[in-house]
This record gives C-alpha cells, structure tokens and sequence, in this order.
C-alpha cells in the first residue's frame, strides 16, 4: 500500500523530534566526552617541542598601543633548539604563548628592548605563568639601564599574590625561590653600541643600541643558533645600527607603522577638535620606521626575508594590507610578511652547524 506524502513528511519529522530529543538528553555526555578529549589533545599537544633543530621566531604579540583584538602587545618568541627565549612581553602575550601551547616553564630568558608600557605590560603574568611551570630559580630578564626598577616593580606587585599561591598549593610545588624575575641589566662602555649579552648552550645574543629618542636605552637583539641568525629591531627610526646587526641575517624581525595613514587619522582628530590624540598622532612617526624605510632596512642588511610586526595603525580587513604595503615591493625585492599572532617561522640550522 502506498504512503501518502503527507504522511511520509510527518513520520520524518516524528523520527527528527526523536532524535532531536534523544540529543538534548544526551548534551551533556557529549559535552564531558568532547571536553575531555579537547583536553587530552591540547596537553599531549606540544608542537613548539616538535619543531626541527634551527632557530625559529614565533610571533606572540604583533600588535601597538592601540587596541587590537586580533593582536597582543609586542612579544616575540626565539627558538633555538630546544630553548625558548622571548622578546618583549606586552599586554595579553602570556595568554598568546599559551594559545600557541608554547611551555612557558621552559623560558630560559626574557629580553627587554625598551620600557614603554606596552612592551613590558605581560611581564607579571609571564613571570607567574613560568614560576608555576616547576621552576626553583627566577627568569633572567635582560634589559638596559634600569631593568632592575622594572624588575623590581612587577615582583613587588605581584609579591602577595606569590604568598597565597605558595600557602595554597605548597612550597613544593610553587618553590618560593623561583618567583618573579631576576634583572640582568645591559650597560655598554662609553662609546660602544653592541656587544655580546648571551652565550650559553649554542645561543649567542648580541644587543644593540637603536634610536628611539627620547627613550633611552632601546636595544635590538641578534640570536645567533645552528648557522642561522634573527634580528630584531624593537621600536626605532629608521637605523643604519639594524641593517649592520642583520648582516645577511635570515629574518629580520622589524618594527613598522605606516606615517600617511597615521597622517590621515591625526588629521580627523584635528577636525574634531580632539587635540590631545592629534599631538600624539604628529610626534609618533618620528620615532619609528614605516614599512617603506622597513624594507630599505632590509635590502641595506642583506636580510633573506622581512616580518613587519608592531602593526600601526590597525589593519582590521585585508583590505588594508596593500594600502600599508605600498611601495614596499620597489625598495625590498625578498620575502615580506605582515605578522600575525601566533605564526610560526621555521628556519633549520644549516648541516654540520655546531
């Protein structure tokens, strides 16, 4: 006998409200079994460990000042072998780090290139985030003249915090003699503008003076593993002192904001009669590089390819990019990356390297 179609579409939706229900008491099973199984993932999950031996930069923050929900505060990640080091920790890079499942308990070393806030504002957190990973020794942070106070700030404020997490959980497990930091402060002879700070296990770091007037000192750093190298430029004008720490360098990790486009929004302050942030608009292209002057960098330093990071202003559509972009092509004829949060830059150490 044959169904009518009336009935074929009532006995589907019949099964559909069945199964249906059968799903809505089942919801929270699924939920647990998916939890759990997300869970086992992201802790058996280490891709940081799987890289190959080289030096690899890992972009933990590529973002200014200004707000960005696409991008954390200035952080990049060094790995070189199996050590971890980190550039820069600026407002939500510890929660980026963790989003990349890098082990923050394995940092080796923190490097400052400079103390505007946004540069350092993650480095309670990151502090914290490395003690609870079994450290019984603080992290080295390396910096210029006057490191120590910026040290000794963030242990200070986070000091009480560090008592409750030791009466709760047990000096055995959060070792009192791992908290905060340790400052390791950068001072060249008069005269002298880089120099060696790093060389342990394979790994020499080489810091550099960059102009970034009027704050002083501003450092960029060069880390040399397995026959490759990276340099990074930290905020600064556009120097002769990068291209000379680049040297042929694989990356260079450079700085960049666009002048006519933060022209074009100093601009509509002004019209709005909004003289505060039209002041800040005018002065902050003087002390940074725009991509342009990025790329001159680059092909002056001989680098085998460019990630422009510290992105002003915001790029919020792809759209953008070219507009930022523009003219970079004609002054640097390599490899041009926009930094994106959470990327990684794979470079494997040359054969034989030691």
């Amino acid at each position: 006998m044959k169904l009518s179609k009336r009935k074929v579409i009532w006995g589907l939706l019949f099964i559909l409200l069945i199964l249906a229900a059968i799903a809505y008491a089942a919801r929270v099973p699924i939920g647990k079994a998916l939890f759990e199984r997300a869970l086992n993932s992201a802790i058996d999950s280490n891709p940081i460990a799987d890289l190959p031996d080289g030096l690899h930069v890992g972009i933990c923050g590529s973002g200014s000042p200004m707000p960005d929900p696409t991008r954390a505060g200035p952080c990049t990640m060094i790995r070189a072998g199996k050590q971890t080091f980190i550039v820069d920790i600026g407002g939500g890079a510890a929660r980026r780090l963790g989003e990349m499942r890098v082990q923050t308990g394995g940092i080796r070393a923190i490097f400052l290139t400079h103390f505007h806030s946004d540069h350092i504002d993650g480095l309670g957190e990151l502090m914290l985030m490395r003690w609870t990973g079994g450290n019984a020794a603080p992290i080295p942070v390396y910096g210029g003249e006057g490191v120590e106070t910026v040290v000794e700030g963030f242990n200070a404020a986070y000091a009480h915090d560090e008592e409750y997490r030791v009466a709760h959980h047990g000096a055995d497990i959060m070792m009192p003699s791992g908290r905060g930091g340790t400052a390791m402060p950068i001072n060249f002879a008069e005269g002298i503008a880089s120099g060696v700070v790093y060389n342990k296990d394979g790994v020499v770091v080489t810091a550099f003076r960059v102009p970034h007037d009027p704050v002083s000192p501003a450092l960029g750093y060069r880390f040399e593993y397995g026959g490759r190298s990276v340099v990074i430029s930290g905020d600064t004008s556009k120097s002769d002192a990068v291209a000379k720490a680049c040297n042929g360098c694989d990356i260079l990790v450079h700085e960049a904001l666009n002048k006519e486009m933060v022209g074009v929004m100093q601009a509509a302050f002004e019209e709005r009669g909004n003289k505060q942030l039209a002041k800040i608009m005018s002065d902050i292209p003087g002390y940074h590089t725009s991509p342009v002057e990025a790329a001159q960098v680059a092909k002056q330093g001989k680098a085998k390819m460019l990630v422009l990071t510290h992105i002003v202003p915001q790029l919020p559509t792809p759209l953008l990019k070219p507009y930022f972009l523009d003219g970079v092509s004609d002054a640097y004829g390599g490899t041009v990356k926009i930094a994106k949060d959470g990327e990684i830059y794979q470079i494997p150490a040359k054969d034989g390297a030691q």
